[in-house]
Order: C-alpha cells, then structure tokens, then sequence
C-alpha cells in the first residue's frame, strides 16, 4: 500500500476498541507486551520513585484510549487530566472509568505493574486509586491556539504524551510545531514524559493501516532540547515484537523538564 493512502488518526478516526485489543490485550501470545506494556510501565514506575515528578495536575494527551501509562502517576499527582482527539477515544475511556459492562479489561495490566512495582497486596486498590485521580476526559482540537477552547486549562505541573505526536505529525516541521503547542500547557519548570516509536512508517488498526511519522533518537532529543527542555533521561529499547501491524524499530522513552 502507498503510504499516501495511510490513514490519519486526528482525521479520520480509529477504532479505538480494535487499537486495544491489538496492542494492549491479555492475549496468549501477549505479542506486543515487552514493547508497548513493560517497557512503559517500567520507565513510569522508575521514573516517578525518584520522587522529583510531582504536584497537583497532570495533563496526559496520548495515542488511543490505554491507561497503563498512568498507572505509576496516580501516586504523584492529584489530578489527571486526559485530553483526546476523537469522541470515540473518550467513549472508549469513559466506559472503562464508570466500570461499564463491556469495558476494556485492563487487569492483565493492574497485575504486571503490581509486580514491578513489588506492591502485589496492593492490587485491588490500584485500579480504583487510577480511575479516581482522573476527574474528566476533554475533548481537544490540535488545530486551536487553546486546543480545549472555551475551556482554559491550568497550567500543569506535568505533561505525558504517550505515541501521539507520532501518528499526528507529518514531518519533522509538523512534530516541533506540536510539541510546542502542548509544552504551552505546562507551568514553568514543568515536567515533560514523551514515549514514542522510532523509525515507524504505519501501524494497523482492523483492516486500516495509520501513518506513522518517522523519526530517530537524534531528531527527537534535539526537538525536545529545541523548545527549552533538559533531558533528565533517555531509554531505548529495540523492537522484539513480531508482528507485521506496525514497523517501528525501537521505542523511545524521554523524561525532561523546562529550564524556565
């Protein structure tokens, strides 16, 4: 397929349900579960224990409708604010906040943090204490100044941006001008978590495969040093999933804070 004709997640919608059960579900095989489960949670879960990521509001704008990314922050800030793109996202979400019949079960998930996390006696607390840090799912609108017009949001003591830059971007012009966009949402010497996929072309969703914006480490530690950050720290981690539903070749893991 020409990757012209790849879809465009902001435009054209994606089956958020579908995006699940591809990469984040308790299936048998668990395909996707050292890259796109571990390799989060891990870095959140450490990252955080350092104790310097910390305060009242956190602002999460990621890919799709996952929570293990949020898992590890529930513990450090009052408030967590989700924005999303799409309606179908936040539908998606909010089912699994209002513990609706048919929700995405994420107890595969609850288990592997407890036990990087050691906290296995605190398992059942764990998803309650997630669902109860966040007091809303926003609709937002990448293309407005304020992207949660009319709404202002305070400033946020953190920002994490879990693959969406990825799948937004064009080119490299088009992912600086993003990340500028939501690093406005930050207080000063606020804190930044970016998790994305390098060297990515596409990734499927049902029978529609998405654009990926294809980057390396390089480009994506000088966007971030670009736009006012020091990086705290830096992971890579290369591909072990095999699957032809997406092509990255490593993932990345950024945690930095603004110098003013």
């Amino acid at each position: 397929m020409d990757s012209s004709s790849y879809k465009r997640y902001h435009v054209h919608g994606m089956d958020s349900r579908q995006h699940l059960e591809h990469y984040a579900s308790d299936k048998p095989d668990r395909v996707f579960e050292e890259d796109v489960l571990k390799f989060p949670i891990e870095n959140f879960a450490k990252t955080f224990a350092k104790g310097h990521i910390i305060g009242d509001i956190l602002v999460d704008i990621s890919l799709g409708s996952s929570v293990h990314h949020l898992y590890a922050a529930c513990e450090f800030f009052k408030h967590i604010i989700v924005l999303k793109v799409s309606d179908q996202c936040i539908m998606e979400m909010k089912r699994w906040l209002d513990s609706r019949t048919g929700a995405f079960n994420w107890e595969h998930v609850t288990k592997l943090h407890a036990e990087i996390e050691g906290n296995s006696d605190q398992l059942q607390d764990k998803e309650g204490k997630v669902r109860s840090a966040i007091p809303n799912v926003m609709k937002c609108d990448l293309a407005k100044e304020n992207m949660t017009d009319p709404i202002v949001l305070p400033p946020a003591d953190c920002i994490i941006s879990y693959g969406l830059l990825d799948v937004i971007s064009k080119d490299q012009d088009d992912y600086i001008r993003y990340l500028r966009k939501i690093s406005r949402l930050l207080k000063p010497r606020g804190h930044l978590i970016l998790i994305g996929a390098l060297n990515m072309t596409y990734y499927t969703v049902g029978k529609d495969k998405y654009h990926g914006f294809t980057y390396n480490e390089d480009f994506a530690r000088k966007a971030v040093v670009g736009e006012g950050f020091v990086i705290d720290e830096c992971k890579v981690k290369k591909r072990t999933a095999v699957s032809d539903l997406l092509d990255y070749k490593a993932l990345i893991f950024i945690a930095a804070h603004k110098e003013k």
